[in-house]
C-alpha cells in the first residue's frame, strides 16, 4: 500500500442477524446505513494510527474494492477511519472513538 491508504478485508456480516432484544433480522431487511468493521490487512508507510491486524470502523460507501487472488478487500484513506478496535491498552479502553 502507498502513503496513507489501508487494505482491509470487510467482516462477513452476510446472513441473518439478530438484535439485542433476540429479535431475528433477515438478511433480505433493508437497514438504514450503518458503519461496518474489517480488519486490516495491510497499510501505507504514512499511516500513523492503525496498525496491521487491528479492526477498524469505516462508512461502506466510501470505499473502493479491489480483488486479488479471487477475495475482495476494500481501499480505505486513514482519515475514512471512523474508530479503531485494537489490543493496544497503553492510552485506555482499546476502543477508540
Amino acid at each position: 500500500m502507498l502513503y496513507d491508504r489501508l487494505l482491509v478485508k470487510h467482516a462477513s456480516d452476510d446472513g441473518e442477524r439478530k438484535s439485542g432484544g433476540g429479535i431475528v433480522i433477515p438478511a433480505t431487511a433493508q437497514m438504514a446505513k450503518r458503519l461496518a468493521w474489517g480488519d486490516v490487512l495491510g497499510i501505507g508507510n504514512h499511516v500513523r494510527n492503525v496498525k496491521v491486524s487491528d479492526r477498524v470502523l469505516f462508512n461502506p460507501e466510501d470505499q473502493l474494492e479491489v480483488e486479488v487472488h479471487g477475495q475482495t478487500y476494500v481501499v480505505l484513506r486513514e482519515r475514512d477511519v471512523h474508530a479503531l478496535a485494537s489490543d493496544r491498552t497503553e492510552h485506555g479502553t482499546g476502543l477508540y472513538l
